[in-house]
């Protein structure tokens, strides 16, 4: 979670309490015997989200991408205005008028250029001048070419890798203990046994990790200025929600934009599919126990709950599949499965989340928000009246990923024919790993079917 640029630290801890405040009294009521409703859950995030915002609008506003990427950006100082002179953009926009917003100038009209000549020639023309330009759509399909006094970089340093270091170390040692707990081990009691948690905790770490050096390799690549991924430990459930990296300047174009935002998912894809394949080969087949949210505290899982799952576990265990319908899932196998978890909430197109830039980048920032809007209020609705456990990831779509999604420097620039292509797979990955297995295709794939 980026610094508040007002707040700092202190109001990105209290961003942090609000939304995890309700989560942690769900666990401490269940441990105590007590049942959460889904409505009581939804109260108490109205609560918390009055709460944030309410401290938010005393004291600035944060931008956060759960998971993945936050960003926030310095105005320009007092007294900064953008030169008349520098107005002229006769070359570039035809029939052009010019709005003035304070110290800013916004031009629109019609595009005379392809996007990318255009935005260099207004670049080089810029040279020296302290402005940055944004070339972007209009309501009305125009180009509007915004020009803002100063950078949109965020120039404070670096705080240096020890937080991050500490909050890696810190990660582990949750996770540890998760996977220890997962195992019937607890380490206050028997530390002797740390190793019981060790395979849990470093393929976790090991999918996570690479999901935000996918994203940190990507930005820089682009010229894009990223921080070093923070992770966040939590000592109980999991071990962790997450990692995410803060991003220090815009995007170039749409390309780089998503560029970096796919990176993440295809780079822990390519060790949570993996892992998840090899601990499915060490895992057990047992009988359906009821309940999919019983089994999947004690670690076991329906072969069809997932499209993807389903066929990696055919791939995994063959004809053994058919024999029984839940897998009690290895260590390894858990994490795994809990990387593609992760990679489809990422995925999905909802604001600040890996989905939601790459929804920026291929439907333009307007439409993209829009389907936002509609994709929050479904994983709202499926929580509510489906199953209660995605109402703690609603929660954390809505207080850390739910607001607008970021726009490049040239938001013009067409993604071509292949990055359009990865994106429309990146939501068919998304659709494989949350669609459960249909009933028809239960037979076809040799998997026992619970729905006799």
């Amino acid at each position: 979670m980026p610094d508040e640029k007002q707040g700092g630290l202190p109001a990105a801890i209290w961003m942090m309490i609000c939304c995890l405040l309700p989560i942690v009294a769900i666990y401490t009521l269940a441990a105590m015997g007590i049942v959460i409703s889904p409505m009581i859950l939804l109260l108490l995030m109205i609560l918390c989200w009055l709460a944030m915002a309410g401290h938010m609008s005393a004291g600035g506003h944060a931008h956060h991408h759960g998971n993945s990427q936050g960003k926030e950006v310095a105005g320009p100082e007092s007294g900064d205005e953008v030169d008349d002179e520098l107005i002229d953009t006769s070359e570039v926009l035809g029939s052009a008028h010019v709005k003035r917003f304070g110290p800013a100038r916004v031009i629109e009209g019609e595009l005379l250029k392809e996007p990318e000549a255009a935005f260099q020639q207004v670049k080089e023309r810029l040279v020296g001048q302290n402005v940055t330009p944004i070339l972007q759509e209009d309501e009305y399909g125009q180009a509007r070419l915004v020009l803002l006094p100063g950078s949109l970089e965020d120039g404070r340093p670096n705080r240096g890798p020890l937080i991050h270091w500490l909050l890696f170390i810190a990660t582990i040692a949750t996770t540890t203990w998760a996977g220890a707990l997962h195992q019937g081990v607890n380490l206050l009691q028997e530390p002797e046994r740390i190793a019981v948690g060790l395979p849990y905790s470093l393929t976790l770490m090991l999918i996570l990790g690479a999901h935000e050096l996918g994203h940190y390799f990507a930005a820089r690549a682009h010229g894009v200025k990223v921080t070093l991924p923070y992770f966040i430990p939590v000592p109980f459930a999991l071990g962790t929600f997450g990692a995410f990296i803060s991003m220090k300047s815009l995007p170039p174009d749409r390309r780089a934009l998503f560029d970096v935002a796919v990176a993440g998912p295809l780079a822990g894809l390519v060790f949570a599919i993996p892992a998840l394949w090899f601990g499915l080969g060490q895992s057990q087949i047992v009988e359906a126990t009821g309940e999919p949210a019983v089994t999947m505290l004690h670690h076991g899982t329906e072969v069809g709950s997932s499209v993807l799952f389903a066929f990696i576990a055919k791939l995994a265990l063959g004809d053994a599949i058919s024999q029984g319908h839940d897998i009690a899932l290895h260590p390894l196998a858990f994490a795994g499965w809990l990387g593609l978890i992760v990679t489809a909430l990422n995925l999905l197109p909802i604001g600040q989340l890996d989905g939601g830039h790459i929804s920026d980048a291929m439907f333009g920032i307007r439409r993209s928000a829009t389907i936002s809007t509609v994709a929050l209020f479904a994983l709202l609705f499926l929580g509510l009246f489906v199953w209660s456990g995605l109402l703690m990831w609603a929660l954390i779509a809505f207080f850390l990923a739910g607001n607008k999604g970021i726009a490049s420097q040239n938001d013009l620039v067409p993604l071509g024919t292949g990055r359009y292509s990865l994106g429309v797979a990146s939501l068919v990955t998304l659709f494989l790993i949350l669609i459960p297995v249909p009933h028809a295709f239960y037979e076809s794939l040799g998997i026992h079917c619970p729905y006799l």
